[in-house]
């Protein structure tokens, strides 16, 4: 797997980047209803070509296979392809906006029991709630920040000892 900051957002690498965008939100956001995710992908090209600081993951094939946005110190959006879930990419993108960004924050909604519990095990812990998304849709949103002491059990775990989270 190869991580690499987007040079060039032409309109192939868009459309490619919304097909997992796509296919990510329909297995984990189930609150959203087919109207919904339209709508957001309507002005999804927006977001992605906006985002200070946007990665792919590459498979073998230079394929993207997931994503994130970065501003500032905050990570705007993680997708992963539906085959690609499971297989430690999302994990390898959020410690390398770590390592790279110093990114301490993620915003999650409240409905993603999956999402809430990755940024959890990746050392992230609600600090805040918000009753709305960003666009004022009703949908609860958990205002996430990294915590130093849970990543260092993070790390520990990386370093396949029994320690838990």
């Amino acid at each position: 797997m190869k991580l690499a900051e987007v040079e060039n957002r032409d309109l192939s690498l868009i459309s490619e980047l919304l097909k997992i965008w796509e296919a990510s939100v329909r297995i984990t956001h189930s609150f959203l209803s087919e109207a919904e995710i339209k709508n957001i992908a309507e002005y999804l090209p927006h977001a992605l070509n906006s985002v200070p600081h946007l990665i792919t993951a590459l498979n073998m094939e230079n394929n993207p296979v997931g994503f994130m946005g970065i501003e500032g110190r905050k990570l705007e959006m993680l997708f992963i392809s539906p085959e690609e879930m499971g297989k430690g990419i999302g994990r390898q993108l959020i410690l390398w906006a770590m390592e790279n960004y110093a990114v301490n924050e993620v915003d999650v909604n409240e409905q993603n029991p999956q999402a809430r519990g990755f940024y959890e095990h990746m050392g992230f812990h609600v600090f805040e709630r918000s009753e709305t998304d960003g666009q004022g849709n009703p949908y609860p949103i958990l205002h996430m920040r990294y915590v130093q002491d849970s990543g260092r059990c993070m790390i520990r775990q990386a370093n396949n000892t029994q320690e838990g989270i």
